[in-house]
């Protein structure tokens, strides 16, 4: 047997770090969404929908709306027009309150 035998050997990585881990963590996409209401439909009625249909919401058009991040609310927050673009402009942070 030579003596660089061990050498040989793969060596195993090493485990990484938890600033490594967690920069990796941080570069994970989630899908992020901005709800202004919800509300629950027979099937029915949205098969029946044709353009110029109307939906209405039992939500005032002023309340805040909901920032959802991996389908979980983290904040609320307002409509803002950025040029030619749709915008939210965050006002608080946690979930948000069920009225």
């Amino acid at each position: 047997m030579s003596e660089n035998a061990t050498e040989d050997k793969p060596t195993e990585p090493s485990p990484p770090t938890s600033s490594m881990y967690k920069e990796k963590v941080l570069k994970i996409r989630t899908t992020v969404n901005v709800t202004l209401a919800e509300k629950k439909e027979p099937l029915r009625k949205i098969l029946a929908l044709v353009p110029g249909s109307m939906l209405t919401f039992d939500v005032n058009c002023d309340r805040p709306l909901t920032l959802r991040a991996g389908g979980h609310p983290i904040a609320t927050g307002e409509t803002v027009k950025i040029g030619d673009k749709f915008g939210l402009r965050v006002r608080e942070i946690g979930v948000p309150k069920e009225d």
